[in-house]
């Protein structure tokens, strides 16, 4: 029994430092691979912010530091890149309002800040919505990000009704169609989109 027992330890302490060196040489092209994802990410926003729909997949190779193949590994075309860039930024939005509009004083502050943050998002990236919008023919967000976007909106309009600030007949869609306005008269410059801000969503108060 203690010859079984002491080839049983020999023999797990054998294999496990192969095991681990092999489980840390996994995790290491993982984790090198996901840096790199994050890099071009992170200058593709950058790059499609200042160039808009003129920038190309080897601008943003240079501008992340890396081979145009690691751009392409992780990003089989343009498009693919950009739609992950448009979803960056709709989760970062999604998160400002969790993180700074649901605990707002009021829900109609909260409702207010909201809509104005994506406007300044949408101002300062105005090259990036350019090459979503000629990318895909909108730059309205689609699934996942927009179902939570329009969540953090509901939950606003609710609290605003429970509050007796919001009207019964308030909804997220009507959000979302203040949204789709507040893009149009950005990219249009169409005049102050502040003040468009202000003025919308004055109309979904009670009266």
């Amino acid at each position: 029994m203690a010859r079984s027992s002491s080839s049983s330890s020999s023999s797990a302490s054998l294999s496990s430092p192969s095991s681990l060196s092999s489980s840390g040489s996994q995790r290491r092209p993982r984790a090198d691979a996901e840096r790199n994802r994050a890099r071009v990410l992170e200058a593709a926003r950058e790059v499609f912010r200042a160039r808009g729909d003129e920038a190309q997949m080897p601008e943003v190779a240079r501008a992340a530091g890396v081979g145009i193949g690691t751009v392409y590994r992780h990003f089989p075309g343009r498009a693919a890149l950009i739609a992950a860039v448009g979803e960056q930024r709709q989760a970062e939005i999604v998160e400002f309002g969790r993180s700074r509009c649901l605990g707002s004083a009021t829900a109609a502050e909260g409702l207010v800040a909201y809509v104005e943050h994506i406007g300044e998002v949408l101002d300062a990236e105005r090259g990036l919505s350019a090459s979503i919008e000629a990318a895909f023919g909108s730059t309205e967000p689609t699934g996942e990000g927009r179902a939570q976007a329009e969540a953090v909106a509901g939950q606003l309009l609710a609290r605003g009704k429970e509050e007796g600030a919001v009207r019964e007949d308030a909804e997220a869609g009507d959000v979302v169609m203040i949204v789709c306005g507040l893009a149009a008269v950005i990219r249009n410059d169409a005049g102050d989109w502040r003040r468009y801000v202000r003025n919308a969503c004055a109309g979904l108060r009670r009266p």
